[in-house]
């Protein structure tokens, strides 16, 4: 089942591919606007969802005895690929297989050897699985980098975590609720009353730690919420005023 990125989602993205082990809930939560417990939920779902698959070295194995890595760029037949991906992860010494679409070269073989000899047993393993190798080289070394389109954008910082236009002119927004927000502390039906929360504003979902709450009158608005808000018409950039810091209200 795939899973709808928000703000939220992607900077935990953004802050995952820069330092998985070293980089915390809090962490992430503290950038963010968000509680610990919400980013520690969000990273369960992008997990059970397929999106983050899994955390990994990057190992440099030269240094690691002077192994040798190997990339090997194969032919293999399309209607195979996904199966012959599968049955090449097997073989001893293989550690990345890379599927591409293209009809040539379409599977990436990464090995590592104790020497040329480990890396030409993977050659002959390969072939006996009626793959084609086109071409091989070593690799001298492999950088990473975030994806930056995920990361924060420190030039507008706001309350709006994400929106959605929808037909009929109606918005779906997320906002992340800061302390000392004018709504913070506020029942939505006080917020409503002291007309603090716009009419064409209603709640319909309250993401508070692990869990998501059903919004009520009597729901009382805290810092570090994820409000999920459906508009009715367009939101002016005014009426995002009660979810931030730097406004005030009477």
């Amino acid at each position: 089942m795939g899973i709808r990125l928000d703000e939220v989602n992607r900077r935990i993205i953004h802050a995952l591919m820069a330092d998985a082990r070293d980089t915390s809930a809090p962490m992430i939560a503290d950038e963010v606007g968000v509680s610990p417990a919400t980013i520690r939920n969000r990273i369960h779902q992008l997990e059970d969802a397929g999106v983050i698959r899994g955390y990994h070295a990057n190992i440099d194995f030269e240094r690691a005895d002077g192994r040798l890595t190997n990339l090997f760029m194969c032919n293999a037949p399309v209607a195979e690929r996904e199966r012959l991906a599968r049955q090449v992860r097997v073989i001893p010494g293989v550690v990345n297989v890379r599927e591409l679409m293209t009809g040539r070269r379409n599977l990436h073989v990464l090995a590592v050897g104790e020497d040329t000899g480990d890396l030409r047993h993977v050659a002959r393993e390969i072939a006996k699985l009626g793959i084609d190798i086109e071409d091989e080289d070593l690799v001298q070394s492999e950088h990473f980098q975030t994806y930056r389109p995920f990361g924060p954008d420190d030039d507008s910082p706001t309350a709006l975590s994400d929106f959605i236009s929808l037909s009929g002119g109606a918005e779906v927004l997320e906002v992340t609720i800061p302390e000392g927000a004018p709504i913070t502390g506020l029942t939505l039906e006080e917020a409503g009353r002291k007309g603090i929360l716009d009419d064409e504003l209603l709640v319909v979902a309250i993401e508070r730690d692990d869990a998501v709450l059903t919004p009520r009158g009597g729901t009382t608005i805290q810092s570090d919420d994820l409000l999920t808000i459906l508009s009715r018409g367009e939101v002016a950039a005014d009426t995002l005023e009660v979810f931030e810091t730097s406004s005030g209200t009477d």
